[in-house]
This record gives C-alpha cells, structure tokens and sequence, in this order.
C-alpha cells in the first residue's frame, strides 16, 4: 500500500485486518526507526499524519515482489 504513495494511519489500518491500533502504531514507529517509513505531519490540517517509505524502504519492492511470488506459488498449494 505505500509503494503506491503516502498514506493517513487509517488508510493503512482498513487493509490490514485483524490488527490493533496500538500494534499497527508500533510496528510504524520500529519501521520509521529502521528508516523505512517516514511520518509526515501535515501542517495546515490539526493532526493529520501521513506516513511513506524513504527511499531504503522503496529498495525492498523487489524483495517483496519475490516473496508475494513465493507466497502465490506454495501458499495455494499447501492449502489443497
């Protein structure tokens, strides 16, 4: 979902099911510490929070286009 650009924490919430506020809010913040994400507060709107990959976190596309491959591949099976 942020490969396709900045997204608000709510955005990122809705296509992650299962997963708690306070969790979601963790991982974020370890991922902008790794210097993968970064948190952009708007401005002009009262805490309106974006959040985007650097560039270190673009680098990992190609890595998670091999694992989305694999998963696509051996999940399917293992699952019939």
């Amino acid at each position: 979902m942020l490969l396709e650009g900045p997204q608000r924490f709510k955005n990122i919430a809705a296509t992650i099911p299962n997963v708690s506020d306070r969790v979601l809010v963790e991982r974020l913040k370890e991922l902008e510490q790794e210097g993968l994400v970064s948190r952009t507060v708007d401005p002009d709107a009262a805490m309106r929070v974006a959040y985007s990959l650097t560039e270190k976190g673009q680098a990992l596309k190609v890595v998670m286009d091999d694992v989305q491959k694999w998963a696509d591949e051996w999940i399917c099976v293992s699952e019939d």
